[in-house]
């Protein structure tokens, strides 16, 4: 392959990334605007996070066979064009086409987020831990700089939160015209899969301890990191943060799940296994949160911490797909069952832990339970870390 359509590979595959959690992440600077607009309750508000995590539970076992049947390329602008229509829909002024849009954008980010490890897989069969830290990174960046942008953009729209929202849509747009060249190149879906098949498992990805350790180890991740995006700034509001500098923090904790790739990557290439990296994660994310909750004057270094050790965990988690497999396919397959059953754990975090917080009129409870989380995290991380593959 040429210099240039290597290039414009790894551009394609970045920009994708960038699209896989700026549409969710940056509702949560603006959630109270969209409650008074709307007249929402907390636990109404927390399912503007939970539908695309439902989103994500549901589609994710389907984004492998969509990439069998039309193939991965093809499968990935698929995303692309799914995740502009919700863009679209959200900037009409209706409660039930915001909710719908939202869920179609849960959809379009579920295809990306499973077959993206794969693609990986398949391009960089020998550079797993370094695309992903690099893909990965993007996807932080991009939604640090959408939390920062958001509510600047809502001034500037005269209070209009709903076109501050919408202007990122350009993202998608940009990164479809990009990515339609590769749609190209790509082999048939038959040839790719009959390649493969011979290497399919001869159990199902559920019958594996290795896979549910991955699962949870990711799976409650995201749920601690979606619960925490949603709630943050109300948190922060609450400990007499200012709206200003609540937004601000949320960008921080966004923009400081990007730096993990930086250390993670030289540290793994130290280590037999990944067990290391992901206890220091896991644990640098349960004393955020424990901080949080007992100190919050301290917020900036918890904000910090708990998106150092949550981005540094996702990170990791999106290596295991790669890491503990053999072929793409396989890839595919362990990524579906991580993300559907544990963005279906996550799915209930947000509206349940509002509805916990408008009865205790406190964070404090919410803060204990999703360190209790994190306390699993880091357990099933010293088992997902070993040096394995799912035979």
């Amino acid at each position: 392959m040429s210099t240039k359509r290597l290039s414009l590979l790894l551009i394609g595959i970045l920009l994708i990334a960038a699209n896989l959690r700026l549409p969710i992440t940056s509702i949560g600077p603006v959630i109270q605007n969209i409650g008074q607009d709307f007249q929402l309750s907390s636990a109404a508000l927390g399912l503007l996070t939970t539908l695309p995590l439902l989103a994500f539970a549901i589609i994710s076992p389907l984004a492998p066979k969509l990439a069998q049947r039309i193939g991965l390329n093809r499968s990935l602008s698929v995303c692309l064009i799914v995740i502009i229509v919700g863009f679209t829909g959200r900037l009409l002024p209706s409660l039930s086409l915001f909710y719908l849009s939202t869920a179609l954008i849960g959809a379009g980010i579920a295809i990306g987020n499973v077959l993206l490890p794969s693609l990986i897989k398949q391009r960089y069969p020998d550079n797993i831990a370094l695309m992903t830290s690099v893909y990965a990174f993007t996807m932080s960046v991009a939604a640090a700089l959408a939390s920062m942008w958001v509510l600047p953009l809502t001034n500037w729209w005269q209070g209009q939160w709903a076109w501050a929202l919408g202007s990122f849509v350009l993202l998608p747009i940009v990164s479809l015209v990009l990515w339609l060249p590769q749609c190209r190149r790509e082999p048939t879906p038959a040839q790719t899969h009959a390649t493969e098949q011979a290497h399919t498992p001869s159990k199902p990805m559920w019958h594996y301890g290795l896979a549910w350790q991955v699962t949870i180890f990711l799976g409650l991740n995201s749920m601690i990191y979606y619960s925490i995006i949603t709630w943050l700034p109300s948190m922060l509001q609450d400990a007499s943060y200012t709206a200003a500098q609540a937004g601000s923090l949320h960008g921080w904790l966004q923009m400081a799940s990007a730096l993990p790739g930086f250390l993670l990557v030289p540290l793994i290439r130290r280590c037999a296994d990944q067990r290391v990296p992901a206890s220091l994660v896991s644990g640098l994310m349960l004393a955020g949160l424990l901080g949080l909750a007992y100190f919050p004057q301290y917020a900036t270094v918890w904000a910090i911490a708990i998106g150092f050790g949550s981005g540094g965990t996702i990170l990791l988690g999106l290596m295991f797909m790669g890491l503990r497999t053999q072929t793409p396919q396989k890839a595919a397959s362990l990524s579906a069952m991580a993300q559907s059953i544990g963005y279906l754990l996550a799915a209930a975090a947000p509206p349940l832990l509002g509805l916990l917080q408008q009865q205790s009129a406190s964070w404090f409870g919410v803060l204990w339970l999703l360190s209790v989380a994190a306390f699993i995290v880091l357990i099933n991380g010293l088992g997902a870390g070993r040096n394995l593959k799912i035979p």
